[in-house]
């Protein structure tokens, strides 16, 4: 009798499984059908914060003492990705430490190949949280197979004259894409890529943003740059020629670092910025978004003042997992 029993048990759990698969698989097929809902090509912001994160390595801050006590997982460093439907193809925007987390919000949302590779990275520059995430593509990790890496050319020969980087690039975990400043890269009949050199701390790489262009729009991505005036381009002209333009809102004003003077601090403070830019109308204002949000920047907190004040006058703030088609 116990043997019967035993057999029956696993008869069910067998059955159980197949009921199971048979369940799955027409309800995934069923979310890949629903085109009328999802853009041909779509942006999907993937991170808002600066390279070393909220909360900040042993801050004492009382925003960080929250966020160390209730982590909030929408708060990863700065990335955006890339989703074209028609070709299934994806692509990141900066190789964060949160590059795990970020690639596989990325392939959930684009509905294929979650088990795969991205099909290319950009990279702005090399500091920790634009590049860093190359790691996990190594042996140790995903052991990734010749995943494209878009590299401007001291960008390029630094990880390729480096460890551990130059390690990935020996293993073929990943397969070096020269960039050249302000030559497009086409990377199919729907988008393609244009990389614009920008003033910043230049240690070990130079520093660039990028123009993403897809079959209708535009979106230009400036995570990281010194004040608006160092730079030979106006940042206006750029602005007047896309859709959405995602610009460094590193520190919201001198506050945050202790009142020091803000023309020493190699970014422009959002207080900078909508001065400078209170003249555009309003329609160019409601294209920029900032992003690459410090820990301390209250911008992280909806509902705050500096929050509030933003919006008021016309501008957008980057969210976690916002999409914006092209």
């Amino acid at each position: 009798m116990r043997y019967l029993i035993l057999l029956l048990i696993l008869w069910g759990c067998k059955e159980q499984s197949k009921s199971t698969k048979n369940t799955t698989e027409p309800i995934a097929a069923k979310v890949g059908e629903i085109k009328h809902a999802t853009p041909e090509i779509e942006i999907v912001v993937l991170g808002t914060v600066q390279d070393a994160g909220a909360p900040q390595i042993a801050c004492q801050k009382e925003c960080c003492q929250n966020r160390f006590k209730a982590p909030d997982p929408s708060l990863r460093v700065v990335s955006l990705g890339l989703i074209d439907h028609t070709n299934q193809e994806r692509y990141v925007f900066e190789a964060t430490p949160d590059f795990p987390k970020q690639l596989r919000h990325l392939q959930v949302k684009a509905g294929f190949g979650v088990e795969s590779e991205p099909d290319g990275i950009f990279l702005t520059h090399a500091h920790i949280g634009h590049y860093t995430g190359l790691m996990f593509l190594g042996r140790e990790a995903l052991n990734a197979k010749e995943v494209p890496v878009f590299a401007m050319p001291k960008m390029k020969s630094f990880l390729e004259t480096n460890g551990p980087w130059s390690q990935l690039v020996d293993q073929k975990n990943i397969r070096i894409v020269p960039l050249e400043n302000e030559k497009a890269i086409r990377l199919n009949p729907n988008i393609q890529v244009t990389p614009i050199k920008v003033p910043h701390r230049d240690e070990y790489s130079e520093t660039v943003g990028f123009i993403i262009e897809g079959p209708n729009k535009k979106a230009l991505f400036i995570p990281d740059i010194d004040k608006w005036e160092r730079w030979d381009t106006p940042i206006e002209t750029l602005i007047k020629k896309v859709d959405y333009a995602f610009l460094d809102a590193t520190f919201y004003d001198g506050a945050e670092i202790g009142h020091r003077n803000i023309a020493e601090i190699p970014h422009p403070f959002i207080i900078e910025s909508m001065q400078r830019f209170h003249t555009l109308h309003a329609s160019e204002k409601s294209k920029i978004h900032f992003i690459h949000f410090n820990h301390t920047n209250l911008l992280l907190e909806p509902g705050s003042e500096p929050y509030k004040t933003v919006i008021k006058n016309g501008y957008a703030i980057a969210e976690f997992d916002a999409h914006f088609s092209l």
